[in-house]
């Protein structure tokens, strides 16, 4: 791992097949809860005067409670004219800034427990670590995008917009923010991350995309985003028109890549070959022989699709001499528990450009 120093791996076969897989629907148990320093109700009432709205009209709606640090935010968004829930992780010291990490569920929106909160340990990783945490829930099969027309099954889609422009002043004036930002996803949402920071310029110090594929508007790209809105009965012509529509190579991060320069970046994958978190005993396995089928079918399909693509990008950032670490591991599906070992091994790169305290 390094910058453009990861050797270069096998690539298994059936591209055609692997791009046009569906989405899985992770599921997977986690046992972590919150560590010390507890959320008390008490400071409840603060963090909601603290808030500001954003420009728009977009607003904190409440704060409650959680376990350890964690609360629960509900925003309203004025783009997408609905109320946004956001678990947020509060940094260890609250008397003093923190940035914020801003952390994207994949295709199902994190709405059915398969999300960073439920799957990871989070809560005990960041727990020495001066840095907002937050997990907005929703936007599913979205591509956390602002869409062209409302969609009859997904709703009025502008995550872009409450992504970049409503949430951040809202998280900033209720937690104490530096302006420091990162941003990190993982499957639909490590292409996310690349649109996201590309959409708003100097927002995001750092990005990490974690089983994702970057290239959206060649004709293997828009079979696979095709096939991940669709698997929630979206239709991707509302997103970006449809395929050839020059809105496809507006929002494709391969082709403007360029302007990724200054970012710090951290992109993964597996190459969907069992690895050691494939195992009954595994992370979210449960010792369940169903889930472990599926991760090693399903899960290798999609893990191949994303390898493939997560090597374009490498060789597309080592075109341009933008400098970006990649971790290519020789196994692993397309599951958490190598994605909260990619959130560990990309939180260094994210606490230096973050200039984040640890304890």
């Amino acid at each position: 791992m390094g910058k453009h120093s990861a050797p270069r791996r096998s690539r298994l076969r059936g591209r055609q097949a692997t791009v046009l897989a569906p989405v899985v629907a992770l599921a997977a148990g986690w046992a972590g809860t919150a560590g010390a320093d507890p959320v008390a109700p008490a400071s409840i009432p603060a963090l909601s005067a603290a808030a500001r709205p954003a420009v728009d009209g977009s607003h904190l709606v409440n704060v409650t409670p959680d376990a350890g640090r964690m609360v629960n935010m509900r925003v309203y968004s004025a783009a997408m004219n609905s109320v946004i829930d956001v678990k947020v992780l509060r940094a260890p010291d609250h008397s003093k800034p923190a940035p914020v990490l801003y952390l994207l569920n994949g295709a199902n929106g994190g709405v059915d427990d398969s999300s960073w909160t439920e799957q990871t340990d989070i809560a005990d990783f960041f727990a020495d670590k001066q840095v907002t945490v937050a997990i907005p829930l929703g936007g599913r099969g979205s591509y956390f995008t602002d869409w062209r027309t409302d969609d009859p099954v997904l709703g009025k889609q502008r995550w872009s917009t409450f992504l970049t422009r409503e949430l951040p002043p809202i998280m900033d004036s209720t937690f104490h923010g530096t302006g420091k930002n990162a941003l990190a996803g993982i499957s639909m949402a490590g292409t996310s991350v690349f649109q996201l920071a590309l959409d708003r310029p100097g927002l995001y110090q750092a990005i990490g995309a974690y089983s994702g594929c970057a290239q959206t508007s060649n004709p293997l790209g828009e079979a696979y985003v095709t096939a991940v809105v669709g698997r929630w009965a979206g239709n991707a012509a509302n997103m970006w028109g449809p395929p050839g529509d020059p809105a496809w190579a507006a929002n494709d991060p391969y082709i403007h890549a360029d302007r990724l320069r200054g970012t710090a970046i951290y992109v993964s994958s597996g190459t969907g070959l069992p690895g050691p978190l494939d195992t009954l005993d595994g992370p979210g396995i449960d010792g369940k022989p169903a889930k472990l089928a599926a991760q090693l079918t399903s899960g290798a399909i999609l893990e191949a699709a994303t390898n493939q693509c997560t090597h374009r990008m490498h060789d597309r950032l080592a075109q341009l001499h933008i400098p970006a670490t990649f971790n290519f591991r020789q196994v692993g599906t397309h599951s958490w528990g190598y994605w909260q070992e990619d959130l560990h091994k990309s939180w260094p790169l994210f606490g230096r450009a973050l200039q984040a305290e640890q304890s």
